[in-house]
């Protein structure tokens, strides 16, 4: 048995109640256990602040969008290098590092769990392989779902056991965890040179709307009990008067789950723009969050822009060539055939433009005009907003007004009249900051009964501990030593090992991809459906048979069981 007592720890878990009480953790084989023999490993945490391990359900750290971006950028892969140094490899990239680099910079800063925010179900292998590289955290991929002509037949017909058998089928064989709609229609409307600027609008050549499809992946999904609800990026993302569209999809789902949200809702500073041109531009976070904080069914994810160069990568391609034609900067269209598509291109946030200040300032506004911080996650939509080694300044900033004064000061001098920002006078507190970092997460993801979030006892032992102790700190006034403490655990552990000690990682620990294995409805084998088998036969370049990923690409995968139930309306 592997035993280890950590002592002397600040614990705050939200999932447990624990607000800040010093006590001990006992660890065996890798789970939180009620004691250990005398003969046990001890770490002294030293009154600092202990937390589960972190959760990021929202980044984009592995696949063949993230690989464009690599090599789109040169430049970028000259920044962030490190040789390699025991059992560290080296690494190279600031905005798109290496996975490598990736695991190591969110291990430093005490992450345990990454959601891959899009998979391409046609190129799934790819970003299994880069699972495989990035080894000291958990890996999850929600699958793209956004223009699947199966689908979208299934919606056409209103056959939401079709819809999920389809979803179901996905997901078993690209060994997938849950379900993304990015700009739904919209991309699929861009392979015919066009876009959806609403919700009602019809997709070309299908005569269905973004409605229906978000409608039917809702239902469907909460027919197959996954653990995830739908995960939406809304449609006419980036765009001045968004919020409208926002609003209108903020209305669609019924809360048909006790243990989740129904909808989430990503990088949601995306979609909270007014105006009607960037002229215009200013901050609709308020009417955003009026409606959330009346909906306890829909979650979300910040999406917080960050001043400096990043790249960013979506399955949103309109909204790339958009993004191309302000900035004329490189950049790529990809299409995958019968389900998705992407672009990827680089840009600089600058705190002297105005457009970019009143950007920086709405992620803000829609975490602290949430009241409830289960419905928050903090993210930066890795590296769309900016990297996710930002989190820390987040952080202070979220929990410091004087922070976001001082960052005010600095920016465009409109910003306070297109935003909110500098009105709220709400400071976040270490437990609201757990949540919105690992248990309101792994709530969101469906992963607390499967020990993610959380140490109770049972939990996984994915555990960080910062350099810092709560009872003797202001964070208010304090907030570089928020930004620093969260840099830099002094322990993050990983199933109860230590995998990085002072930013040094001293082991390499392999880690576990999850994935949904979910059965089709009752009476439904979509793979021998004839049109389904027409879509391979006619369209695909490549041959049912050699669809589905094969275990060699999850050699840790982990298969978390589904139920599919009769559905009512």
């Amino acid at each position: 048995m592997r035993e280890l007592l950590i002592k002397n720890a600040y614990v705050i878990d939200p999932v447990q109640g624990i607000h800040g009480d010093v006590m001990d953790l006992s660890i065996r084989d890798g789970r939180i256990v009620d004691k250990v023999r005398g003969n046990a490993e001890i770490i002294n945490a030293g009154g600092n602040l202990t937390l589960a391990g972190g959760v990021d359900s929202h980044t984009h750290v592995c696949g063949t969008k993230v690989n464009f971006g690599r090599y789109m950028s040169p430049e970028d892969m000259r920044a962030g290098r490190t040789p390699r140094r025991g059992k560290m490899y080296p690494t190279s990239g600031y905005t798109v590092p290496t996975t490598y680099g990736n695991s190591y910079r969110y291990s430093r800063m005490g992450y345990t769990t990454l959601l891959e925010g899009a998979m391409a179900p046609m190129e799934a292998r790819h970003t299994h392989e880069e699972f495989s590289a990035t080894p000291m955290q958990d890996m999850l991929a929600n699958t793209l779902f956004d223009g699947n002509w199966n689908l979208y037949e299934a919606v056409a017909d209103k056959d939401i056991p079709q819809a999920a058998a389809v979803i179901s089928w996905t997901l078993r064989a690209v060994k997938g965890f849950g379900i993304k709609l990015t700009n739904p229609g919209g991309t699929e409307a861009w392979g015919f040179g066009d876009d959806l600027s609403g919700i009602d609008e019809e997709v070309p050549n299908w005569g269905i709307t973004p409605r229906e499809i978000i409608t039917t992946s809702i239902e469907a999904c909460e027919m197959l009990h996954l653990p995830h609800s739908v995960h939406l990026h809304c449609n006419n993302l980036g765009m001045p008067g968004n919020f409208k569209t926002t609003l209108q999809t903020l209305d669609i789902p019924r809360d048909m789950n006790p243990d989740r949200q129904t909808l989430y809702l990503t990088h949601l500073q995306f979609h909270s723009y007014g105006g009607t041109t960037w002229g215009s531009f200013k901050s609709e976070a308020p009417a955003i969050t009026n409606v959330i904080n009346n909906k306890p069914h829909i979650a979300f994810d910040m999406g917080q822009v960050m001043f400096g160069r990043t790249m960013t990568m979506t399955a949103d391609g309109p909204m790339e060539f958009r993004l191309y034609t302000l900035h004329h900067n490189k950049w790529s269209n990809h299409d995958v055939e019968l389900e998705t598509g992407s672009g990827v291109i680089p840009v600089y946030y600058d705190r002297k433009s105005l457009v970019n200040s009143v950007m920086w300032a709405i992620g803000l506004e829609l975490a602290l005009l949430t009241k409830n911080p289960w419905q928050v996650m903090l993210t930066t939509d890795n590296p769309n907003g900016g990297p996710f080694v930002k989190y820390p300044e987040i952080i202070a900033l979220l929990m410091s007004q004087k922070c976001r004064e001082a960052e005010l000061a600095t920016v465009h001098k409109k910003t306070t009249e297109r935003s909110s920002l500098g009105t709220i006078d709400r400071e976040l507190n270490f437990e609201e900051i757990a949540v919105m970092t690992r248990a309101g997460q792994a709530k969101a993801l469906g992963l607390l009964n499967h020990g993610k979030g959380h140490v109770s006892e049972g939990a996984e032992a994915d555990i960080a501990i910062y350099p810092i102790k709560p009872d003797h700190i202001d964070p208010s006034i304090q907030y570089d030593d928020i930004i620093s403490a969260f840099q830099q655990s002094l322990y993050t552990l990983k199933d109860g090992i230590i995998v990085t000690r002072d930013g040094e990682v001293v082991t390499g620990l392999p880690n576990r991809t999850l994935w949904v294995d979910v059965p089709e409805p009752d009476g439904i084998d979509i793979s021998k459906s004839p049109r389904f088998v027409e879509k391979f036969t006619r369209f695909y370049s490549m041959e049912l048979e050699n669809y589905p990923v094969q275990n060699e690409y999850v050699k840790r995968g982990v298969a978390l069981k589904g139920k599919c139930e009769n559905y009512i309306q």
